[in-house]
């Protein structure tokens, strides 16, 4: 079957980033090609939206929260226990986490929703558990998959009785595919399909437009060559052979999370960089994602330094639309002309596939550790170093060539079609 006659209902919650940026990855397969945002749809009932509101402004105060020194990283390490990748004990966080979601649909959570949509029968596609628990739960007639976001999961991602559900998951990793085994889902309920990265900076089968990025971006990660040289043979089988010259300076995005977290980092980052940017040998492009608040923090903190000027000569960009998949549309094109991605270890670390390496960020939670641990298991990433030393510590990566060589392994090691595997199981 293919793109245009795929019909499913794709599902996200709009909490951070991630389970929506992964929809915005499968539009293709959507119903009429609208995400539902099962948080935000018309004629949601007061007690869910009263709920899922609670449950995002909680995620958000705890993200910015755990910034704050010793008391912040105390209270978001007990929070943080809702979500692990284990499961030890009864009164584990991660059983009442589970036993307060089968207690909250049971008594109708996410009913009003599910109802509206058992007209059509066809695949229910989430992008987060509860909604596709919901789904289970009041009887929709249709197909049920759950595509995970994260290289691990915790046991709140699994049903209330694994045994006995029908849902169909769809795993990013062979360790989110292992614990789902671990937390006793059936087997033939289990796909490994990868993460669906967006299409149209890959291309076809063939690659053409990411092979095409990619050589642009060695050629910027190593400029004395010496990754090239190291590995010609290699990089021209599966590449072909270079261009002659650079074609753009050597690009950084950072990228905050959907909190605004973080934003300070991109801020010290563009200070310590600030005479190479001034100096036309790096181009900063600051995410602000769809938050107003983080852009204009970015724009008062440009102001400060004096470097606000920049932004006119094309050497500082900030990303912003308060539209989220117009911004998603926006980072997706920017990434083309991205030599290193500055993350914290999100959905984002499943993009070091399109051979961008990763400067992985302080992690926000256990799933954000366990995309840390996958993505270094992948040679893709570097954790983030000491700030005032980034200058020094990106000019010995880059004359090394280490940059170059994280961009070709995470090219060489990531699943760049889960998008497609998807759409063949909802088909």
């Amino acid at each position: 079957m293919s793109s245009s006659e795929t019909k499913s209902w794709l599902v996200a919650v709009d909490m951070g980033y991630g389970h929506y940026r992964t929809a915005f990855n499968l539009k293709h397969l959507a119903f009429r090609g609208k995400i539902l945002l099962v948080d935000k749809y018309q004629d949601i009932s007061f007690g869910d939206y009263f709920l899922w509101k609670f449950l995002r402004k909680g995620y958000e105060f705890l993200s910015k929260f755990k910034s704050l020194p010793l008391f912040g990283n105390l209270v978001f390490s007990f929070f943080d226990r809702f979500q692990k990748t284990s499961d030890d004990g009864i009164f584990s966080g991660v059983r009442l986490n589970s036993l307060l979601m089968k207690f909250l649909i049971k008594i109708g959570w996410g009913k009003n929703f599910v109802e509206g949509l058992k007209k059509e029968k066809i695949p229910f596609v989430s992008t987060f558990s509860i909604p596709a628990f919901m789904a289970e739960a009041f009887g929709y007639p249709g197909p049920i998959f759950c595509v995970i976001c994260d290289a691990n999961i915790g046991r709140h991602w699994a049903p209330f009785k694994p045994e006995r559900s029908r849902i169909r998951y769809l795993a990013t990793t062979e360790e989110a595919e292992q614990s789902l085994r671990r937390y006793r889902v059936k087997p033939e309920n289990i796909y490994l399909t990868g993460y669906p990265l967006p299409l149209e900076i890959i291309g076809g089968q063939g690659m053409e437009i990411l092979k095409h990025d990619l050589k642009e971006r060695i050629l910027n990660l190593d400029p004395q060559g010496n990754f090239y040289r190291s590995n010609r043979g290699v990089i021209e089988e599966i590449l072909g052979g270079l261009p002659e010259k650079k074609s753009r300076l050597l690009t950084i995005l950072f990228s905050v999370g959907g909190a605004g977290a973080q934003k300070e980092i991109g801020i010290e980052l563009l200070r310590q960089l600030s005479l190479e940017v001034q100096n036309k040998k790096i181009k900063i492009i600051l995410s602000a994602g769809s938050r107003s608040e983080v852009e204009r923090f970015f724009v008062k903190e440009l102001k400060k330094m004096k470097l606000e000027k920049f932004l006119e000569k094309d050497l500082i960009e900030i990303l912003f639309d308060a539209d989220k998949e117009e911004y998603f549309q926006k980072f997706n094109a920017a990434l083309r002309k991205t030599d290193i991605l500055w993350t914290k270890p999100s959905e984002l670390s499943f993009y070091a596939g399109l051979g961008l390496p990763i400067v992985i960020a302080p992690p926000i939670g256990s799933h954000e550790e366990a995309n840390k641990n996958w993505l270094l298991k992948q040679k893709a990433g570097i954790e983030q170093p000491d700030l005032k030393e980034v200058s020094l510590w990106l000019s010995d990566l880059l004359n090394s060539g280490q940059l170059a060589e994280m961009a070709f392994q995470g090219f060489k090691n990531i699943e760049k079609f889960g998008a497609i595997k998807i759409e063949n199981l909802v088909s």
